[in-house]
């Protein structure tokens, strides 16, 4: 059993600050890398940043710049620091991670229940 839960969403109006964390728990042996999606209203999920455990970042040229990706020290938690932010961040962020479970020797990929941010004025 593994669970990614976030959490830091909300209601922000426009050039305001957010920042969201999402923390994994359960069965884990390791965590390859931990990220974040998002799914605007009516729209597909999209890659916003992605982070590996050697500390290598990649981030979504329509955030860059405003959005930055960082783990926590425990290494089972990633950040969002939201930054700038308009109306088209307007979106449900999914925090996700690439690990192996005990027991298994395969990578897979989780995703979290999702937290709501809206930027409105």
């Amino acid at each position: 059993q593994v669970q990614l839960v976030e959490s830091g969403g909300g209601l922000v109006q426009p050039v305001g600050s957010l920042r969201l964390s999402c923390a994994a728990s359960g069965s884990i042996f390791s965590i390859n890398a931990m990220g974040w999606c998002r799914q605007p209203p009516g729209k597909q999920r999209e890659l916003v940043a992605i982070i590996t455990s050697g500390g290598t970042t990649n981030t979504a040229e329509s955030v860059k710049g405003r959005f930055t990706i960082s783990r926590g020290n425990a290494k089972n938690t990633v950040y969002l620091q939201m930054n700038s932010l308009g109306p088209e961040d307007t979106a449900v962020y999914y925090c996700n991670a690439r690990l192996t479970r005990y027991m298994a020797g395969n990578e897979l990929v989780y995703w979290g229940q999702g937290t709501q941010v809206t930027v409105s004025s």
